[in-house]
């Protein structure tokens, strides 16, 4: 059980850092800059850590931006006022990421500016085959160490544990939390301490200050993946921009 347990856990940090250090604040934001080498990495990691949920960088950073500019309107991609359920939420954003990442809308050249675009790898890693591929591999590693029935409960969760980070966020950090920043939309810190979300559910801060690499802003709050991010910047493997500090 143990391993089983430390698997899930390692799966979801994994896969939330990458999607919050590397498709939100980097490729949504450009909270910072890296080497076209390191982005490639970054790809690579993110597939790895993702898995079958892996979301692509260029989707996820264009629809994020739609967000911000269209939030709790008609034409946010994902707001709970729009959607009869989470689950009906989880749907329509399906929907709007798969039109943007095969072309099928026009997106406004806003929107696209400078957000990373690797076509070929994306399209192997947002394959049927690459997914399902993905999802064999977690049951084969359940049948081989879980110990009770109750463990494969956690499946569907691997399965699609990116959207799953996302609903958390879309539509609970709409729906409820607390307010440090009054604002025209309906955007709110899930908890005091965020250490179910690295930070992202810090929701009305961020949309308070987008371009802000740090989500935390009270004394209480603690973004888990500014550390890495600042000392990322340290060594040199990413140039944080001024704003973003």
């Amino acid at each position: 059980m143990v391993i089983i347990l430390i698997f899930f856990f390692a799966h979801w940090y994994l896969s939330l850092f990458t999607q919050s250090f590397f498709n939100h604040r980097y490729a949504a934001h450009s909270q910072f800059t890296m080497s076209k080498g390191w982005e490639k990495f970054w790809f690579i990691v993110s597939y790895i850590f993702q898995g079958s949920s892996y979301l692509s960088p260029y989707a996820y950073g264009v629809m994020h931006r739609m967000h911000h500019a269209y939030t709790d309107t008609e034409k946010d991609p994902h707001s709970p006022r729009y959607s009869k359920n989470m689950f009906a939420m989880m749907w329509d954003t399906k929907k709007v990421y798969s039109d943007i990442f095969r072309g099928r809308i026009k997106v406004d050249e806003k929107f696209t500016k400078n957000v990373p675009h690797w076509h070929a790898f994306d399209n192997w890693a947002e394959s049927i085959t690459s997914r399902i591929l993905w999802c064999l591999v977690y049951i084969s590693f359940y049948i081989y160490f879980a110990e009770y029935w109750w463990l494969y409960l956690l499946l569907p969760i691997h399965f699609v544990m990116g959207p799953f980070h996302g609903v958390i966020v879309n539509w609970f950090a709409h729906k409820t939390g607390y307010v440090n920043f009054k604002q025209n939309n309906t955007s709110k810190n899930l908890y005091f301490f965020n250490f179910l979300m690295q930070g992202e559910g810090y929701h009305n801060n961020h949309h308070q200050f987008p371009a802000r690499a740090n989500f935390a802003v009270k004394w209480f709050e603690f973004d888990t993946v500014y550390p890495f991010i600042v000392l990322f910047n340290t060594l040199g493997l990413i140039q944080l921009n001024k704003a973003s500090v």
